[in-house]
């Protein structure tokens, strides 16, 4: 297909903007929405870097589609700006799948299309991410490594990780941050989370999905060809359970 320079220069301009900033405001979706040739030459650019784009709300959103695109968050990264400098691949991957707990925890395992509720409370996030880890734990060894090889998820990392940590009960004494506990290691992951605009504070130490998180939830987390089965597999034994219960 031919486009005219103009279009093709429009279109690029649009995408240095995403590229630069992950994101485009009302003004550039407008446009992006509009014109087809746009639309179809800012998907074509950014298809080439293993991305795609979303609408959410009054925003264009670049995401990166795989490991292998350049504007995938890398690991140093998220260990050089997030965790402390002795961390290893074992709080990524718990970062990773407390992100996962939590949008599950919204949309019901992920067995609904729409959020089945409005906000979550910190404690109640890590208290879904402890739920998870225990039904991992009923995994024999052999299980576990098996499935670390067909995920790339080191799942007995994981399992450590957490059991590793410091339960601070209720009736402690709450220093977020300041010690190597479950409360400080679920706050890490929601800094990470809101700087990546999927989550925001409401107060009371209470979060809730932005519309961008919902969008991207909705369009791949429900997808095998994109979430590869973890889901299904964090979940599965749970669903097992209640239908021997039924």
């Amino acid at each position: 297909m031919n486009y005219s320079e103009s279009k093709v220069m429009q279109a690029f301009e649009l995408y240095t903007v995403l590229a630069r900033d992950g994101q485009a405001d009302t003004e550039c979706l407008s446009l992006y929405i509009a014109d087809d040739d746009i639309r179809g030459l800012v998907d074509g650019f950014a298809h080439r870097v293993d991305c795609v784009m979303i609408i959410a709300g009054e925003k264009l959103y670049m995401i990166p589609k795989t490991k292998l695109s350049p504007f995938h968050v890398n690991n140093d990264y998220i260990k050089k700006t997030y965790l402390k400098s002795t961390a290893t691949n074992a709080d990524i991957y718990l970062l990773y799948f407390t992100s996962i707990i939590l949008f599950g925890a919204f949309y019901d395992s992920y067995q609904t299309l729409e959020p089945t509720r409005d906000f979550m409370n910190i404690d109640d996030w890590a208290r879904h991410v402890n739920e998870r880890i225990s039904v991992l734990m009923e995994h024999d060894e052999e299980q576990l490594r098996a499935r670390e090889q067909e995920f790339s998820y080191n799942w007995k990392s994981i399992i450590e990780k957490w059991e590793d940590m410091n339960d601070i009960k209720e009736t402690a004494k709450k220093q977020s941050g300041n010690t190597i506990s479950r409360l400080s290691f679920m706050d890490t992951a929601k800094r990470f989370l809101v700087d990546q605009e999927l989550i925001k504070e409401i107060g009371n130490n209470e979060i809730i999905l932005t519309e961008k998180a919902k969008t991207i939830v909705q369009r791949f987390f429900m997808e095998v060809e994109y979430n590869k089965g973890i889901l299904e597999f964090i979940y599965k034994w749970e669903e097992e359970a209640e239908d021997a219960i039924d």
